[in-house]
């Protein structure tokens, strides 16, 4: 069984609401007359991978694939004022879920939430939950700027862990995204520190130990959580205020965190294995974005030569005993 846990699927429903409706996104169209988004910093091409899963299916089939946990991507709603949001969001887990039962078995996903709407964000993980059966939530690595570990989401945390939530990081528009326009520096650098930076703050502020019933999952190897690690520990050890929280080293902790494998570099799946365990550690290809690439994620965990079962545990394994625990 492979699993591709990384992925990102925009529901039709959503993207004829933004184009019919009100959105502060600017879409054009590319060449092939696939729907362009733009957002500060960032675009998507929404080629047909993105958006028809008749198509995503041949691909999958193509390449072996058995099943992918649909999620949306960044900026999400977060671009959208809260009321709008909280609308759009809606929808797309409507959708979300609507891709579930087309897919016939092929498709699992997480919900999306509008975080600059705390609120809403708390009412629509329950519907996630219950309604739609989902068993937990993708969030972004911050909401326009507010941490996760901030207090307002506390009721939100409280949610997920009276539902078992899986909490499942991916990194947004990072804090200080005006130096990185250029270059496509957003995406390739900003991202993974907003995603090591949301981690931290998390478990400094003790929220995963606060909330033990649920699970939280790091996309794009974690950033650069396997090979920070030792620092966040020093700084424990060091500073006072650090420990205000947290009763343990951020190490242990952020080593019951799971760890998707969009990085393609061997070496670097090698310090996530050496750092969390094989156990915690899953198959993902960022398909269909451009920097995307199912082949990479298979080529790549399959050169490590790793043992058997450890080899099997990542590229389906781990998330087929995750998701049933969510």
């Amino acid at each position: 069984m492979i699993i591709d846990f990384h992925n990102h699927y925009f529901p039709p429903a959503f993207v004829d609401a933004i184009q019919t409706g009100a959105s502060n996104f600017r879409i054009t169209e590319d060449a092939a007359g696939n729907p362009v988004l733009h957002s500060p910093g960032d675009f998507n091409v929404l080629v047909p991978g993105h958006r028809d899963l008749e198509y995503r299916t041949r691909v999958l089939d193509e390449a072996s694939i058995d099943k992918q946990v649909i999620t949306f991507t960044a900026p999400g709603t977060l671009i959208e004022s809260p009321t709008r949001g909280a609308e759009l969001a809606y929808i797309i887990n409507d959708g979300l879920a609507a891709g579930v039962a087309h897919g016939e078995g092929r498709y699992l996903t997480l919900g999306h939430l509008p975080l600059h709407n705390p609120e809403a964000s708390v009412a629509e993980l329950e519907r996630c939950m219950t309604e739609l059966k989902m068993p937990g939530v993708m969030l972004f690595s911050n909401a326009n700027g507010v941490p996760l570990a901030d207090d307002r989401f506390l009721p939100l945390w409280e949610a997920g862990n009276r539902h078992g939530a899986i909490f499942y990081i991916h990194p947004t528009y990072p804090v200080g995204v005006a130096a990185m326009e250029e270059y496509m520096l957003m995406p390739m650098v900003g991202f993974l520190m907003d995603t090591t930076l949301a981690a931290a703050h998390l478990v400094y502020a003790g929220i995963p130990d606060r909330f033990p019933n649920t699970t939280w999952a790091l996309g794009h190897l974690g950033g650069a959580v396997p090979y920070l690690a030792e620092r966040f520990d020093r700084g424990y050890e060091a500073f006072g205020h650090s420990r205000d929280r947290l009763s343990r080293p951020p190490s242990e902790v952020l080593k019951e965190f799971y760890y998707d494998t969009v990085n393609f570099d061997p070496a670097c799946l090698r310090l996530a294995i050496e750092f969390a365990g094989a156990d915690h550690i899953l198959a993902g290809s960022d398909y269909p974005h451009m920097v995307g690439n199912i082949p990479k994620m298979l080529t790549s965990i399959r050169s490590l030569n790793l043992p058997k079962e450890e080899e099997v545990m990542i590229l389906g394994g781990n998330a087929t005993r995750l998701l049933e625990e969510g």
